[in-house]
């Protein structure tokens, strides 16, 4: 599998999900400065010119939580999601999904104080914020003490928020955060 990588982007989620999959990959650097990621042969893998981009033989994905589900089904052994069947996989997938529909965009508007527009499809930070804090429960992770690809999506955006200096100023999330970067494979930024 090939990575295409730069560690300010996005593409650190995805190495974080490699990592705790204990997968075998190659990062291939890609410079934003120099604008590698519109060539033509980067297109090809990836058609919207973004990162992060995984290549695993002749499949190409691109976007985080696409990778990450795919991830966790090409990786069973490492537990990173509910098999199909299972009773939580509803709940897995509700909250892959959730992590790019609602909190993401919902976080971009908080930190850009821009107010959120109802018709855009998304709700307010402050909702989003308090669906997370009742998905987490009383347990370490969504899933309890089970960590799974869905803490990796919903934790890495409140690990970028922390990076650009901005805590919830909820105990529960932050000792989440905490928690989560406390993983020996935690998201790094370099």
């Amino acid at each position: 599998m090939k990575l295409y990588y730069n560690p300010q982007s996005r593409a650190a989620i995805t190495k974080w999900m490699l990592d705790e999959c204990g997968a075998t990959y190659e990062l291939v650097p890609v410079s934003l400065e120099k604008r590698e990621h519109k060539t033509p042969e980067f297109l090809k893998i990836n058609p919207a010119g973004k990162l992060p981009a995984l290549v695993d033989g002749d499949t190409r994905l691109f976007e985080n939580a696409a990778i990450c589900l795919y991830l966790a089904d090409k990786f069973p052994e490492a537990r990173l999601a509910p098999r199909i069947g299972e009773p939580q996989r509803g709940r897995y997938l509700s909250l892959m999904v959730y992590s790019t529909s609602q909190l993401e965009p919902s976080m971009g508007d908080h930190l850009m104080k821009l107010e959120t527009q109802p018709q855009r499809g998304w709700t307010d930070f402050a909702t989003v914020m308090d669906v997370i804090e009742g998905e987490i429960g009383d347990g370490p992770y969504l899933f309890g003490d089970w960590f799974t690809a869905a803490d990796v999506m919903i934790g890495s955006m409140f690990m970028w928020a922390r990076l650009w200096g901005n805590a919830t100023g909820r105990p529960r999330l932050e000792a989440y955060v905490d928690r989560l970067q406390a993983r020996p494979h935690a998201m790094k930024m370099k």
